[in-house]
C-alpha cells in the first residue's frame, strides 16, 4: 500500500479562517460593588449569554413602549417561590396577562390559605391520601361553579372568590393580584390533570365553560403581541398547545400578529415548547429564545435584569 505523501497537505492561513469566537464576544471578570446589568454584560456574548442579553433587551423594550408583555406558566414556578417576583413585575407594569395551567390553581390558592403549598407525593399516594385535602377542593370548585354561573372565567373567579374568604396570606396569590391590578389571569384546564377533579366537589360543566372563557380571553391577548413577548415559564404540554391555538386564531380574525418575540424556560429541552413557542410562532417574523435552567435561578436573574433595564441602572 502507497504511504500517504504528507507534504500535499492544502493549508490555510489563519489570518483568512473565519472564527465564531473572537476577543470582543469574551466574558469580562466581575468587580465587586458592580449593578446587575454590569453583570449582564460581563458575560460572554456566546450562545445562551447572547440570547439572555437579547431577551433582556426586547422584553425592555417592549415594556417601554407599552406593548403586550404575556406569560404562560405551570405551578412548577410556584412551587419552587417565585410568585412573589412574578407579582412584582405585575405591579412594575411589565406583565398585561397571565396563562397558567390547573395545577396552578391549587398551589396559588393553598399559598393564599395557609401560606404552604406542594405536599409530598410519594407519601401521599402510597397512603391513598394524594390531593384529597378537603378545604382545596372546596373553595377552588365552588368558585368555579359561582362563577360559571354569573359568566366568568375560572381565573376572574378565583380572583373575585379572594376578595371575600379568609385568604390571610393573598398578597402572595397572583390570582388576587390579577383582580387586584385587573391584569387577566386565564386558566386553561385539561380534565383529569388536577387534584380538584378527584372527587364529588369538580363539575366538568362549570369547568369547561370557565376555561373556555378564559381561552377566549387569551385570544384577546394573544391578538395584541404584535411587537411585544410570549414567556412559556415552564410549561411543557398545556401552554404550549394553547398558546399555538390562540396565535393560529388571533391570525385566523385578522389580526396580523407577525413580529413576536416569545421566550421558552425550562430546565430540560421538550418537543412542543420547542416548536409551538420558539419556533412556529416566528416564521412569519420575529424571534424565538430557548433559555435552559432552573427556574428558580434563571427567572429572577431574568426579572431583576429587565427592571434594572427598565430603570435605567447600570447602563453602558
Amino acid at each position: 500500500m502507497k504511504s500517504l505523501n504528507l507534504n500535499q497537505v492544502k493549508w490555510t492561513s489563519l489570518k483568512r479562517k473565519k472564527h465564531k469566537v473572537k476577543k470582543d464576544l469574551l466574558a469580562q471578570p466581575w468587580k465587586q460593588g458592580e449593578t446587575l446589568n454590569h453583570f449582564l454584560n460581563s458575560l460572554p456574548s456566546i450562545l445562551a449569554g447572547k440570547d439572555l442579553k437579547e431577551v433582556v433587551e426586547r422584553i425592555s423594550e417592549a415594556v417601554k413602549k407599552k406593548r403586550m408583555v404575556l406569560l404562560g406558566m405551570g405551578a412548577h414556578p410556584i412551587k419552587v417561590g417565585l410568585s412573589p417576583i412574578l407579582i412584582d413585575w405585575m405591579k412594575k407594569g411589565v406583565l398585561k396577562g397571565i396563562a397558567m395551567n390547573g395545577a396552578c390553581l391549587v398551589h396559588d390558592i393553598e399559598l393564599a390559605m395557609v401560606g404552604h403549598t406542594s405536599e409530598e407525593v410519594d407519601e401521599e399516594l402510597s397512603r391513598g391520601s394524594f390531593g384529597m385535602v378537603k378545604e382545596t377542593h372546596e373553595i377552588i370548585n365552588q368558585a368555579i361553579q359561582k362563577g360559571a354561573d354569573r359568566g366568568l372565567g375560572i381565573g376572574e373567579s378565583l380572583g373575585e372568590e379572594m376578595t371575600k374568604g379568609e385568604f390571610p396570606y393573598r398578597d402572595l396569590s397572583l390570582l388576587w393580584m390579577g383582580k387586584r391590578l385587573g391584569i387577566p389571569i386565564t386558566i386553561h384546564v385539561a380534565i383529569g390533570t388536577d387534584i380538584t377533579h378527584m372527587g364529588p366537589f369538580a363539575d366538568g360543566s362549570s369547568i369547561g365553560k370557565g376555561s373556555l372563557k378564559d381561552f377566549h380571553t387569551f385570544v384577546s391577548l394573544v391578538s395584541k403581541l404584535e411587537r411585544g413577548v410570549f414567556i412559556n415559564l415552564g410549561s411543557a404540554v398545556i401552554i404550549p398547545e394553547v398558546f399555538l391555538k390562540a396565535l393560529a386564531w388571533a391570525r385566523n380574525l385578522g389580526h396580523s400578529v407577525s413580529n413576536l418575540t416569545t421566550v421558552n424556560m425550562d430546565f430540560i429541552s421538550h418537543y412542543r415548547p420547542i416548536l409551538n413557542i420558539v419556533k412556529r410562532p416566528t416564521l412569519k417574523g420575529g424571534k424565538g429564545f430557548h433559555l435552559i435552567g432552573h427556574h428558580e435561578v434563571m427567572f429572577p436573574l431574568l426579572a431583576a435584569a429587565v427592571i434594572e433595564k427598565m430603570e435605567g441602572k447600570g447602563q453602558g
